[in-house]
């Protein structure tokens, strides 16, 4: 017999002007990542931005390489650094934007399924959620409660 499953993800679209100051900082903190990025191959150019629970800021851009698979996402780049440094404090908020080299727009960008995959085992080792601020089409922003909206089947330690 087959039955159903039912999953509420919680995505709040936002103007800009609907953003937290919290928020806008980080999403600017992003942006400025974005500009920082070693993006020579797709010109596609990421950046993120982590705030943690005392308002101290990390960042991160995408490191691309010639040898495709030895380069790396933003929002890794972000989260590694801040775990190099900073291993005991908790994330309060991810924030992702992107552009294209040649465009100053800033474009909606998703974090990848490995991206996905880092963010959710850093909310499932700090035990609670990681809100995640996306860049959205036409100037607006996706809010999302969790990393667990964004990828709600998880493989993670109790998968072992």
């Amino acid at each position: 017999m087959a039955s159903e499953l039912h999953i509420n993800i919680s995505i709040d679209v936002l103007e800009p002007t609907e953003l937290t100051d919290q928020e806008r900082k980080a999403m600017e903190l992003a942006q400025q990542a974005a500009s920082d990025a070693y993006a020579p191959y797709s010109n596609f150019l990421v950046g993120a931005a982590l705030v943690l629970e005392d308002g101290t800021m990390f960042k991160g851009s995408n490191q691309e390489n010639a040898a495709y698979p030895s380069g790396l996402c933003a929002e890794r780049t972000a989260l590694f650094a801040f775990s190099a440094h900073h291993p005991h404090e908790k994330i309060k908020m991810l924030a992702v934007t992107a552009r294209r080299r040649d465009d100053a727009e800033f474009l909606p960008a998703m974090p990848c399924g490995a991206c996905r995959q880092v963010m959710a085992e850093y909310e499932y080792k700090q035990g609670e959620s990681i809100p995640v601020l996306l860049q959205g089409p036409e100037g607006n922003f996706y809010r999302f409660r969790s990393v667990a909206d964004l990828l709600p089947f998880q493989f993670n330690r109790e998968s072992l």
